[in-house]
This record gives structure tokens, C-alpha cells and sequence, in this order.
């Protein structure tokens, strides 16, 4: 996974409300976290499903058999 870049990965929870597609858009295409603010504090980070599925994984959270595809929460 990629460093954040301070400038371009850290956005207000309003900002992210109006470019939803965008955002997500810059994830897939960087790779790299998107920190989400609200009342000026971190509030949750938008990943790309790849890099949540290798961090998961690398976790030691494998997937078991019988998920079916998906995948369990951290």
C-alpha cells in the first residue's frame, strides 16, 4: 500500500458526500488510503478493495472455505 499524501488523502466527510465517484475513482487509481474527516478529525478511511483484501491476508485473516467469497471484517 502507498504513503498518504497529506495534500490529496485527507478530505472532509461534506467534500466526499458530494464527489463520492471521484473519490472512489482516486483510490483505485492511487492506491493509496483516503482519510475521511468530520469536525476536523479522522472519521474513516476509504481503501481500495485489493489493498483491504491484501491487508486482511497479510493479517493472518485468510478466507475460509466456506466464506464464499467474502470477506471477513477486521
Amino acid at each position: 500500500m502507498e504513503w498518504i499524501n497529506v495534500e490529496e488523502d485527507i478530505r472532509p466527510l461534506s467534500e466526499f458526500r458530494a464527489h463520492a465517484a471521484s473519490f472512489v475513482d482516486h483510490v483505485k487509481r492511487t492506491r493509496r488510503p483516503l482519510v475521511l474527516t468530520q469536525h476536523g478529525k479522522s472519521a474513516a478511511v476509504l481503501l481500495d478493495v485489493r489493498e483491504y483484501q491484501r491487508l486482511v491476508l497479510s493479517a493472518g485473516g485468510g478466507m475460509p472455505a466456506s466464506a464464499g467469497g467474502k470477506v471477513p471484517p477486521l
